[in-house]
C-alpha cells in the first residue's frame, strides 16, 4: 500500500502524543506537536506500569532509558495490614517482549525521557501553543496555530488528554469523564528494604507501593469518596497519616515516620470514560485519554496511550486513505481499550461496595491475561 501521510499534527505534548510524535518521525514523517504548557511541565509522583505497557515503551524504543531511570521487579506480594505475608502473585514474560513483570518510575521521569527523544528525533515542537481553527481542505486539514503559523497536515491526531477541547469542538455529544466515587493518594518515600510492589489489605481499604527507582518507590492508597470534593493542600499530610495509621507492617510503620511534607503528596479523584465509535472525525482522531481515560487499577492508563501510539505508527506505515488507517487504528484498540475502562470501573465498584473478592481476583487475572495478547 502506499501511504497518504506525510505531514501530521499532534496535538498534546503529554505521553501519548510525545510517543506517537516518536514513532512517526522514524518513517520520515513532518511531525508538528503543539504543547500549550510552554514550560512541558509534568507534575506527579510514581506510576505503576504493567508488563503489556512496557512492551509498548520497549517498541517506542525506550526500554534502556526506563530500566535506567525506573525499576522492573518481578511478581507482587500480598499481605495482611500487620505484615502477614498472604501469596505471591506472578507475573510472567510478556510475548513478543524481553520483558518479565512489572515497572514502575516517577512520572515526571518518564516525561523527560520522552521529551528528550522527541527533541533528538526532530519533531516541530510548538510549547505555549495550540490551534486555533483546524478546517477540512481537498488536499488535507489547514490548521491556524495560536503562534500566528498557517499548515496544511494530512491528519490532526488529538491527544490533549482527558478533558479534551478537541472532543469537546468536534466531536458533538461526545460523553465527559464522571467521577468514579473513588480518590487515588501517591505519595514518593524511600523503599526501605522493599524488592518488589506489595500490596497491604486492611479492614479500611489497601494499601500499595511500587518501587520506582534503585532507592525510592511511591505508596499509593485508593480512598472511597461518594461526593468529588478537593482537600487543601496543607492537610494533605495528615489527611494521608490518618488513612494509613491502621495498617502496622514494618516497612509501613517505617514509612509513617518518613512522610512529610516533602514527599510529593498527591490526591486525585478518579475519573473514567470510554467513547462511543467513531474516533475519528474526517481527518481528526481521538487518541489517549480524550478518549478512552481510565482508573489505575489496572496499571494501564499511560500505558494504553503508549500502545496508541505503536498501533497509530504501524498502520499509517501500512498505507491506504486516512480513513482507512484511522477505521483500522479503531478496530484493533476498541476491544482492547474497552475492556481495560470498563473492567477497572467494575474493580473500583467492587471495592467500594465491599463486593466479591472473588470476583475481583477473577477480574484482575483475567485481564492481564488478556493485556498479554499482541498489542
Amino acid at each position: 500500500m502506499t501511504s497518504s501521510v506525510n505531514k501530521v499534527l499532534i496535538v498534546g505534548g503529554g505521553f501519548t502524543g510525545m510517543s506517537t510524535a516518536i514513532l512517526l518521525s522514524k518513517q520520515g514523517i513532518e511531525v508538528h506537536l503543539v504543547e500549550l504548557d510552554e514550560k512541558w511541565k509534568t507534575d506527579g509522583a510514581g506510576i505503576t506500569v504493567s508488563g503489556p505497557s512496557l512492551r509498548a515503551i520497549e517498541q517506542i524504543g525506550l526500554i534502556d532509558e526506563f530500566r535506567r531511570h525506573g525499576a522492573i521487579c518481578q511478581n507482587v506480594d500480598m499481605l495482611t495490614a500487620d505484615g502477614t505475608f498472604l501469596r505471591q502473585i506472578v507475573t510472567p514474560a510478556v510475548p513478543g517482549s524481553s520483558i518479565t513483570g512489572g515497572g514502575g518510575i516517577m512520572r515526571p521521569v518518564l516525561a523527560g525521557i520522552l521529551a528528550e527523544k522527541v527533541q533528538q528525533s526532530g519533531v516541530h515542537v510548538h510549547l505555549g501553543c495550540t490551534y486555533e481553527t483546524l478546517t477540512e481542505q481537498e488536499e488535507g486539514i489547514k490548521a491556524i496555530l495560536t503562534d500566528g503559523s498557517e499548515h496544511v497536515f494530512d491528519m490532526v491526531l488529538a491527544a490533549d488528554g482527558v478533558f479534551s477541547k478537541t472532543r469537546e469542538q468536534y466531536f458533538e455529544g461526545a460523553p465527559v469523564p464522571q467521577y468514579t466515587g473513588q480518590v487515588v493518594w501517591r505519595a514518593v518515600v524511600e523503599r526501605h528494604g522493599l524488592e518488589r510492589p506489595a500490596l497491604f489489605y486492611g479492614s479500611n481499604g489497601k494499601l500499595g507501593f511500587t518501587p520506582v527507582s534503585s532507592t525510592h518507590m511511591y505508596l499509593n492508597y485508593t480512598e472511597q469518596r461518594p461526593q468529588k470534593s478537593r482537600i487543601a493542600d496543607d492537610e494533605l499530610l495528615p489527611y494521608l497519616q490518618n488513612l494509613i495509621a491502621p495498617f502496622t507492617a514494618p516497612v509501613i510503620e517505617a514509612v509513617k515516620a518518613e512522610l512529610s511534607e516533602s514527599s510529593s503528596i498527591l490526591a486525585r479523584p478518579l475519573e473514567g470514560m470510554i467513547m462511543p465509535r467513531p474516533w475519528f472525525k474526517g481527518r481528526i482522531l481521538l487518541m489517549g485519554d480524550a478518549v478512552h481515560a481510565t482508573t489505575p487499577h489496572l496499571a494501564s492508563g499511560a500505558g494504553m496511550g503508549h500502545e496508541d501510539a505503536v498501533v497509530i505508527a504501524d498502520e499509517i506505515a501500512s498505507g491506504g486513505t486516512v480513513e482507512e488507517i484511522f477505521t483500522r487504528f479503531e478496530n484493533r484498540r476498541w476491544p482492547r481499550c474497552s475492556m481495560i475502562v470498563n473492567n477497572s470501573r467494575r474493580l473500583g465498584e467492587i471495592e467500594q461496595t465491599g463486593g466479591s473478592k472473588v470476583e475481583h481476583i477473577q477480574v484482575m487475572a483475567l485481564t492481564m491475561s488478556a493485556l498479554m495478547a499482541p498489542i
